[in-house]
This record gives C-alpha cells, sequence and structure tokens, in this order.
C-alpha cells in the first residue's frame, strides 16, 4: 500500500511537512510505503475553467507538474494534503492545487472512495477553515475523509513549534493509526 501526501507550505523543513512526516511515521511502522511530493516549491497557477480536461483524456492542458501529482494521486491508496494556514485559508499554492485535482477528479472519477486526509499547521486560529477546504474537495469527488481525535491541525509558528503541540501530535499519530486501519479494511 502507498500513501502520498501532497505538501503546500513554502518553508522547506517547515511545521506542516513535520506534521505530514509525524503521520508517515506511525504508516511507515505499519509497513505502508510514503512518498512526498513539496508542492509549493513549483510553479503552479490555479485552474482556468478551460474544460480542456474534458476533451484532452482527462488531463490539464496547462503545461506544469500537476498531471504528474494527479498520476501519484490517482495510483496511490490515500492521499494527504498538507498546508499551513494563510489568511484563514490553504496557501496559494495549496488551492491551485486542490482546484485543478478536483477537477480532473470530477472529470475521471480517478479518486473515488479513495481515502484522503487534510493536515493543517497554524500559528493562532483559522485552522478548521483550512481543514474544510481541503475536506470539500475530497467531499465533492466522493474520497472518504479520514479524522483524528480532533480537527486534523497543530499549532506552530516558527519550524518545529508544532512539535510542541503535544495536543496536534497526537493527533497526527491518531490519523495515521486510522489512516493504516482504513487501507487495511479496504485492501482485505
Amino acid at each position: 500500500m502507498k500513501v502520498v501526501a501532497f505538501n503546500g507550505s513554502p518553508r522547506p523543513d517547515g511545521n506542516t511537512q513535520q506534521m505530514i512526516e509525524k503521520v508517515f511515521e506511525v504508516l511507515r511502522a505499519k509497513g505502508i510505503e510514503c512518498e512526498r511530493v513539496d508542492i509549493a516549491r513549483k510553479p503552479l497557477r490555479g485552474c482556468t475553467a478551460c474544460y480542456g480536461c474534458t476533451k484532452n483524456g482527462g488531463t490539464c492542458v496547462l503545461d506544469d507538474e500537476l498531471n504528474d501529482w494527479f498520476d501519484l494521486a490517482s495510483k496511490a491508496d490515500a492521499v494527504l494534503i498538507g498546508s499551513p494556514t494563510y489568511f484563514a485559508n490553504v496557501t496559494a499554492e495549496t488551492k491551485a492545487f486542490l482546484d485543478r485535482v478536483g477537477f480532473l477528479a470530477r472529470v475521471t472519477g480517478a479518486l473515488i472512495r479513495k481515502p484522503l486526509a487534510g493536515i493543517v499547521a497554524v500559528r493562532r486560529g483559522g485552522a478548521v477553515p483550512t481543514v474544510d477546504a481541503i475536506n470539500h474537495m475530497g467531499l465533492i469527488n466522493q474520497m472518504l475523509i479520514v479524522g483524528s481525535t480532533y480537527w486534523n491541525f497543530a499549532v506552530g509558528m516558527d519550524k518545529g513549534d508544532c512539535l510542541e503541540d503535544q495536543e496536534g501530535m497526537k493527533n497526527m499519530e491518531n490519523l495515521g493509526e486510522n489512516l493504516a486501519w482504513l487501507l487495511e479494511k479496504l485492501n482485505t
């Protein structure tokens, strides 16, 4: 089994990445392959609503890495999407990713019943709308939303601060456990 995580944070080794890696620790301990893609460090524009994907075999006509990323998501057994909170929402890169992947998923049906979990780093407030933005893309594409003991976020501003949020890190561990459990049930 394989889980792919799309990290929408532009900060290398930042809180979002560290939270993804915390979930990966649990998954890897259970023998699940994990891959992280740092989408915010590559040029990515939003969807232009050109509907070219409906005429192009379910691939985006824009020339960037999105089609490769969508292929990774389509082939994975589960998808994580991580973003820091920027003004009570996902980063611009994460929003572009959600819109374009979401549109391709609507056209192809490739993500139906695939587990999805959002992971959000937050300095203080706005985490819930950020989690919602990720979940909304999944819900409209009939994905299975995976949660934890609280919303899937941890609090921290500077690199490493989220690791000090004990409840947030416990949420990430529980998220890994819940995702591993669901993957086992779906693959038996």
